[in-house]
């Protein structure tokens, strides 16, 4: 199996249930010295959803959980990732997160690079993955909620590199 990465490259990827995990080289620009030059990225099939902890992140967001919100398209055993604009980005402690790039989203809506149909689905999805990961108890219910990060992904970040 394979993922075909924005900046790309054709990254080895391994499936364990509804996730995909992937390990992608950091382009020389993004590197930072001293720091791994490889990110693994998780895709959450059946969330539309890209999970990284970038390895450039230091300091106070060293450990920060990136979220791509993506269209994920299935050619035989490849998949490729579309980047639906809006991000978000949340600490290991869950106790907060930032919705990011949202402005993306709407000149990507407004320039014809993505249609009505995908903006919608970029919104469900992000609201989607804020009520079953983020969400704190003392919020109310809002729909099945889950554990973060997935089990199948910490299966899958214990796993040797796959380059």
């Amino acid at each position: 199996m394979r993922v075909l990465h924005r900046t790309g490259q054709w990254c080895p990827a391994r499936q364990v249930g509804e996730v995909v995990a992937y390990d992608v080289r950091i382009l020389p620009e993004y590197q930072v010295a001293g720091r791994p030059t490889v990110d693994r990225c998780y895709l959450l099939l059946d969330e539309a959803a890209q999970l990284t902890k970038p390895a450039v992140f230091e300091g106070a967001l060293e450990g920060w959980w990136y979220v791509d919100l993506v269209e994920i398209e299935r050619s035989g055993d490849d998949l490729i990732v579309h980047d639906l604009y809006v991000d978000l980005l949340f600490p290991p402690a869950l106790n907060r997160y930032q919705v990011l790039d949202l402005e993306e989203l709407g000149d990507a809506l407004r320039d014809g690079k993505i249609t009505a149909a995908q903006c919608a689905d970029a919104l469900t999805a992000t609201q989607r993955f804020v009520h079953r990961y983020l969400r704190g108890a003392e919020e109310g219910p809002n729909g099945p909620s889950a554990a973060f990060p997935p089990a199948a992904v910490v299966e899958l970040e214990q796993m040797p590199s796959f380059l």
